[in-house]
């Protein structure tokens, strides 16, 4: 995992939630503890899917891949 490209995810994910908090508009992310599990429950089936080799190239399929 590169340390930096972490990081720099980091630093703008805080610039944006202070832009966001700034202008008093809400976050375009899940309120809650439930929801952000949900985005991390996406980001592991997607690598199980990639390390697995199992998958489908649905682009590819409608020929725009």
């Amino acid at each position: 995992m590169n340390t930096t490209l972490v990081v720099a995810a980091l630093l703008v994910g805080v610039a944006t939630g202070l832009v966001f908090a700034g202008l008093r508009v809400p976050l375009p992310a899940p309120p809650s503890l439930p929801g952000i599990v949900g985005i991390v429950g996406i980001y592991v089936g997607y690598r199980i899917v990639e390390a697995t080799g199992v998958g489908f190239d649905l682009l590819g399929w409608l020929g725009l891949g």
